[in-house]
Order: structure tokens, then C-alpha cells, then sequence
């Protein structure tokens, strides 16, 4: 990014799971990054990121550091989301085969399958058609990736497999990855959160 000054600021949730990888894409891309760790970094962020990891100890952390209804209000107020694997789940309205009492942030209308795609040794890369950032096909990592079940009428497909079945979706400024860009060095996904930000 080129704005003549400091890029923006976001925050990368940084309670448990891939903070880092998410930190030093941003930064290539020209973000501030901020982890976020308590509920008064995010007053002071553009947007957010929601890592992968795993979903069940992030909601129970979030928890326990008194951040989850601060993260509820902050999506639910409009703030620039990009959430990937667990962070998928983290936004997800409705959730399939979470921990016992597991919670959700919510802000996209989808349900979500967590572990859909078995276990760690059934993780996979593969191509993947993306037609809201064009080509090339983005290459991505699924890692004991969750699958949109059901897309609700607030939110809309971003990426299916050859299959059919959903693996990304959006809503509003709110956008939900099964995989992992991180991982691989995809870099539109963060592109279009940057983007949001400057079209706040």
C-alpha cells in the first residue's frame, strides 16, 4: 500500500493460533499490526483478523480474558472482519460438532462443520477459483478445515470446491475462509480487508 503515512491499523487476534503468520503478511501488505489480547485494543484498530487455531480454547479464552462480548459488539458494529479455519467457526452464526458449550462471536449468517475435513493427516493445498478476487486460481491450505454447511440469505458464497461444497462466504465486511491464504502466501484476502478499511 502507498497512503503517505502509517497503513492501517489491525489487530490480529492473538489469544491462541497462527498470529504470527497473520502479522507478517499484513505488515508486507503495509498494515500496522496490533495483537489483540484485551478488550481495550480494540477501540484503537481498523479492522481484525480471527486466526486459525483452535476454536474451542479460543472461545474459552476469550472467555475468561473478558473478550468475547467486546468482539461480538465490535463485528456487530461493522468493523472490517477476515476470519480463516477457526476463525471461520469464531464468526459463524450457527455451529456444527463444536466442544461441549462451545460459543460463537457470530456476524455471518452461515452454519458451520467444524473439523469437517477429518484430522491433521487429511490436510490438503489445493487451487481454488475465487471469482470476487479474479485470477490466478488462489492457492490455499486446509488444515483440519471446517465446510459451510448452509449459507443463510445475509451472506453469500465467495469460494466452493469442484464439488460444490461452500469453503468461503462474506457478508457485508465480514469475510469467513475454511482455509488457510496465510499459510501459502495468498495475499488478495487480506488485500480486500485493507480495502474495507479505506472504504469505511
Amino acid at each position: 500500500m502507498s497512503t503517505g503515512g502509517p497503513g492501517p491499523r489491525i489487530g490480529v487476534l492473538a489469544l491462541q493460533g497462527d498470529v504470527r503468520e497473520h502479522a507478517r503478511l499484513l505488515e508486507e501488505l503495509g498494515a500496522v499490526v496490533t495483537p489483540v489480547r484485551r478488550s481495550s485494543e480494540l477501540a484503537a484498530i481498523d479492522a481484525l483478523v480471527l486466526p486459525g487455531g483452535e476454536s474451542g480454547v479460543m472461545d474459552r479464552l476469550a472467555r475468561i480474558t473478558g473478550l468475547r462480548e467486546p468482539l461480538r459488539e465490535v463485528i456487530a458494529d461493522g468493523l472490517p472482519v477476515l476470519g480463516t479455519c477457526a476463525g471461520l467457526i469464531l464468526l459463524a452464526d450457527r455451529l456444527l460438532d463444536g466442544t461441549p458449550g462451545q460459543e460463537t462471536l457470530g456476524g455471518l449468517d452461515v452454519t458451520v462443520r467444524r473439523n469437517a475435513f477429518g484430522s491433521q493427516t487429511d490436510s490438503f493445498e489445493t487451487d481454488l477459483e475465487v471469482p470476487a478476487l479474479g485470477p490466478p486460481a488462489a492457492r490455499t491450505a486446509f488444515i483440519r478445515a471446517p465446510l459451510i454447511a448452509q449459507l443463510g440469505p445475509r451472506a453469500r458464497a465467495l469460494a466452493t470446491l469442484p464439488d460444490g461444497r461452500i469453503v468461503a462466504a462474506e457478508q457485508g465486511r465480514v469475510q469467513g475462509l475454511a482455509f488457510h491464504p496465510e499459510a501459502t502466501g495468498e495475499q488478495r484476502f487480506h488485500r480486500r480487508l485493507l480495502a474495507q478499511v479505506r472504504c469505511r
